[in-house]
């Protein structure tokens, strides 16, 4: 397994979690949907496959430790939690850059600058990321 297969993914799930972001209402009063709102099954099923396919191919690679995040993302993601899906994959972007800095992967700049696009994309997606929101909901009770 290489880097570039692991960007791959990333930039899989950063693609089915722009979607399903960009399907949830700006603001959701959290007494009217206490779990959140679910992305569609075969979404979900696309996100599994992904994360599947990695952790199938990064088994006895320094790649393998970064599994915990995207099973993390993923139970996230399937009950509709869009922070609890973002968080971990900033988290393994976090890790592998240490990863590189420790020298135990090779990082090409092409692949650095992807790690950037994909923290900024994560961020960009992330709930209250918004300043166009910033005055919203203030005085909900």
């Amino acid at each position: 397994m290489r880097t570039v297969d692991l960007l791959d993914t990333i930039g899989g799930l950063t693609s089915r979690l722009k979607t399903y972001a960009a399907k949830l209402p700006s603001v959701v009063h959290l007494t009217a949907v206490p779990t959140g709102v679910k992305p569609q099954l075969e979404v979900i099923e696309e996100y599994e496959d992904l994360v599947s396919r990695l952790r199938t191919q990064s088994a006895g690679t320094p790649y393998k430790t970064l599994n915990e995040s995207l099973l993390e993302s993923l139970e996230a993601f399937e009950v509709g939690r869009l922070l609890g899906a973002i968080q971990p994959l900033l988290a393994l972007l976090d890790q592998l850059e240490r990863m590189r800095e420790d020298r135990e992967i090779e990082v090409g700049r092409i692949d650095e600058n992807r790690i950037q696009e994909y923290r900024a994309a994560l961020r960009k997606i992330m709930p209250g990321n918004k300043p166009e929101l910033e005055e919203t909901g203030r005085n909900l009770k």
